[in-house]
Parts: structure tokens; sequence; C-alpha cells
């Protein structure tokens, strides 16, 4: 590596050893994981039984109104891909019978929660939606919405998007977390704490957006809010390289370097002190009359993870004081029963000794209850059980990219599973002594993602780190449950916004 380089790279605030691995990594790939099957209810994937919600919805609030609980939302990024299809119309002919999309768009428009905003845009202009739609002037109306000089959707984060409509009032994702927050969240002090990971760009629009809700939401409710926010940071960007997997270079002679996915947040989310913290993405959200069944099973996985925490907490302590067949048998219990994980087949021919340090090791770990939903066909991770190089196995959240295709047994097992991951997570990152783990220290650097993009015409390479709940959090013991499906509603496109879910 020559200096000119390595002095970028320190710059960027990297260490030159890591930029190193990751130019590996492009000349070299990511192993595919060792799948041994899907999770599926009763193998891996926990039902809650009617009895069971009822209780976690009577016991988790007490608890929760004891600890230190944190809504976790990542909400980077610009919504510009919500209106992939808009800004094509905008660029091109302008013919309406060549995109059904526009069409729908269009001839739906009076149901979007932006609906006011626009008109009072184009009546600033001398027009209104209803005159443009008349004239078929529709170009006039995406300009409005999409460009800055208008609404300027096109490059605001969803999580300040008009989404929902009430009678009296148009909320955003944002608001409609704060919302949820109160419903779930609510922890020690009377206190809903909530943190938004968001770009630099969008801090103060979201900042603006928070505290002109806050006020009033928190006298109608009578609870405090402690909102804090931050960024993707600079130095989890990973180096992108050309075509023979070289760093690839800007006209200038600098070196390129690109955020690094989702999987970056980890650096957030271990700055993050809390007993308890839930994950959930900006975009899924729902308006109040859909929102109990959301709150009762975030309450239920919840109260799920109090409760087995607690029994991993006992075990611990007792392999704290001895390795003795007692505590062994304890530990070996809540790691077979409680986790449901599976042991290595040789496990109990080994010493008592041994067999306690490993429990010890396995147990004493971040740990996550996350919901998954039935396939319906969205894209997204799905849960799998993994074989690891110790011989145990654990559940995991896997994206398509890596498992392997061309293996019939693994193509198999993606054939067969019934669920995926629609990010619905609740976190335990404290020990049994209340000190709070290191995060990095349970991720899995060899399950990252390479993709192909282009820059100024010319190819290149880039990096994703582990996804957040994918190889980021592969260490961590993992417990799946079954949710409903009404749970998940994202909104990946402006046109999902006149589903039913977000009427």
């Amino acid at each position: 590596m020559n200096t000119s380089l390595k002095e970028q790279i320190i710059k960027q605030g990297m260490n030159p050893e890591i930029a190193a691995e990751q130019i590996n990594n492009f000349k070299n790939g990511f192993p595919f994981l060792n799948i041994t099957g899907p999770a599926t209810p009763g193998n891996g994937i926990k039902v809650l039984e009617s009895s069971d919600l009822d209780k976690y919805i009577s016991t988790y609030p007490k608890q929760a109104a004891g600890i230190e609980v944190v809504k976790f939302v990542p909400a980077s990024g610009a919504a510009s891909r919500m209106f992939k299809d808009l800004f094509s119309f905008l660029e091109g002919d302008g013919d309406l019978s060549k995109s059904s999309f526009v069409q729908k768009f269009m001839n739906n428009i009076e149901k979007f929660a932006f609906y006011d905003d626009l008109d009072e845009v184009l009546k600033s202009r001398g027009s209104s939606i209803s005159h443009a739609l008349d004239t078929k002037d529709y170009k006039g109306i995406l300009a409005a919405l999409l460009l800055d000089d208008g609404l300027g959707y096109g490059n605001l984060p969803k999580g300040l998007l008009r989404f929902h409509s009430y009678p009296d009032k148009r909320r955003t994702p944002a608001h409609e977390h704060l919302i949820e927050g109160v419903q779930y969240a609510l922890g020690k002090g009377n206190k809903v704490k909530i943190h938004f990971t968001v770009s630099p760009e969008h801090l103060p629009k979201f900042k603006a957006e928070i505290d002109g809700i806050l006020p009033a939401l928190s006298k109608d409710t009578g609870v405090a809010f402690d909102i804090s926010y931050s960024t993707q940071k600079k130095t989890t960007d990973t180096i992108a390289v050309d075509s023979s997997n070289e760093p690839f270079l800007e006209e200038d002679g600098s070196v390129l370097f690109r955020p690094a996915g989702h999987g970056a947040l980890l650096d957030n989310l271990n700055d993050i002190s809390a007993d308890l913290i839930f994950i959930k993405n900006i975009d899924n959200v729902v308006p109040d009359r859909l929102k109990e069944e959301t709150k009762n099973y975030k309450m239920a996985i919840g109260g799920l993870l109090l409760e087995i925490q607690s029994k991993v907490f006992e075990a611990v302590k007792t392999l704290e004081n001895s390795y003795s067949k007692d505590s062994v048998n304890l530990a070996k219990a809540v790691f077979t029963n409680e986790l449901g994980a599976k042991l290595p087949e040789n496990f109990d021919s080994n010493s008592i000794e041994y067999q306690g340090a490993y429990l010890k090791s396995k147990l004493n770990r971040p740990i996550r209850v996350c919901g998954m939903v039935k396939n319906t066909g969205e894209p997204g991770g799905g849960p799998f059980w993994i074989k690891e190089s110790d011989g145990s196995q654990s559940l995991q959240i896997l994206e398509t990219a890596q498992i392997d295709l061309t293996d019939p047994q693994s193509l198999a097992h993606l054939n067969a599973a019934t669920h995926f991951n629609p990010v619905d997570l609740v976190c335990g990152t404290r020990n049994y002594k209340g000190e709070s783990f290191d995060l990095m220290e349970y991720r899995d650097m060899n399950t990252g993602f390479i993709t192909e993009k282009s820059k100024n015409g010319r190819e290149l390479k880039a990096l994703e780190l582990p996804g957040l709940w994918n190889g980021t959090m592969s260490g961590w013991n993992t417990l799946f449950v079954e949710v409903p499906l009404i749970t998940f509603n994202p909104v990946k496109t402006v046109n999902d916004l006149l589903r039913d879910e977000h009427q």
C-alpha cells in the first residue's frame, strides 16, 4: 500500500489494515453459510398462544417501568427510491398511457396525506391539483411534489413525508413512531426514549419536525420524551475498488469511500445504553386504527426477552460460582430449552469443566427476539438454522446472497422457508452484571455483501458491511417469534400508501 493511499485511508478515520482486509474481501468474496434447514414454527420459530400473549401484555408494562427502554429507528437516506417511477415519468415524454404506476397515482391522488400540501404549492403557482389534472399537466403535479422548489419529496427522508391522514392532522412516520413509543417503549421515569439515525443533511429538518410535535404530544399523553439522534459514522464507510480490485480513484486521485449499508449502524447501536432496545424501520408504521396488534406483539416480544434473559442471567451467575454437574445442567437446559439452540453432537463426552466454560461463553452474550411474519413474497431476509464451526447450530437471519443457490440442498432449504424478517427486533445488550456488551465482538465479518455500481461511467465494486440484523448479530443469542402480517407494512413505493393499511 503506497504512502498516499495509506494517508487517505487514515484521514478517512479507517485503519489501513481494515482497508486491506476489505480489498481482500473483494478479491476472495464471502463464503456461503452452512444451512441445516429453515427455521419454521415448532423448529426455531415460537408461536405464542393467546394465554402467552395475555401474560406478556399484562406483565411487560410493569417490568418496563423499572428499566431503561429505547426505541431505535434507522431513518437515514432520502426517499428517492419511493418515487423512482414518478421521476422516470417526469423526465420522459409525459405520456400517461405508458405508465400504469403513474396512472394509479394520478387516479388516486386525493387519497394521499400530502394532497393538501401539494395543492397549496400548485395554488401558489396559479394552478391547483384539479386544474392540473383537467389540463393533463401531470408533469406540473410531479414537479411540485418531487423537486426542491416544491415539496421536495424526492430528496427528503421517508421519515418526514406525510404518510397518514387523520381528521385534524397529517402525520409523518417520525410522528407515528413517537405515538408507538408511548404504547410500548415507556420505561423508567415515565419516559419514552427514541433514537433516530439520520443523514447529516436531514438532521435539522428532523429536529424541527420532532420539536414541533413533542410539546402537544407530551401534554396529551402525560409522558416525557427523550429524543436523540446520530448519523452514520464516516469511519464505517468502506473502500471501493475497480474491476481489477484496486482502490477506485476519483478523477482528482482521491480514493472513493462509500456508505457501508445498514450494518454500519452497529456502531450507533453500540453507543446506546439501555436494558431493552426495540428496532423498527422508519417506514413500517400504520395509522392509529391498526396499532393495537403491533403494540401487543411488541409487548410480547419484549416480555419474552426479559423472561428468557432472567433465566440466562441465573445460569451464567451459577456458572460463575463453579463448573459443577448442577450448574452445567441448568445452563444446558437454558441454552437448549429456553433459547432453543442446538449443542454439538459430542458435547456430553467432554469434561464438566469444558462444558461449563463452553456454555458460559455461549450464554454470556447479547440476546435478541425477532418477530417473523409468514412469507407472502415480500423481499427480505429469512430465518434459518446454521451449523457453526464448533458443531453447534444457531438461528440466523440470512439474505439470499448468503445462500449458495447452486447447491441443491441449500436451494431446497431456501424453498422450504415459511417466514421472513420484517425487521421487528427487541434486543438485550447488557450482561448479568448490568454492563453493556461490546457489540463489535459478536459480528461475523465474513458475511458482508459485494455489489456492482458505476460512477461517472466507470464500473466499480462496493462493499457493504454485514447487515445489522444479519452478520452483525450472528454471535447473539436469538429467538424467533411468529408475529401477524399486519405488523409489517413497509412503504417501498409511493403507491404503497394507497394500501388499505395506510389509509
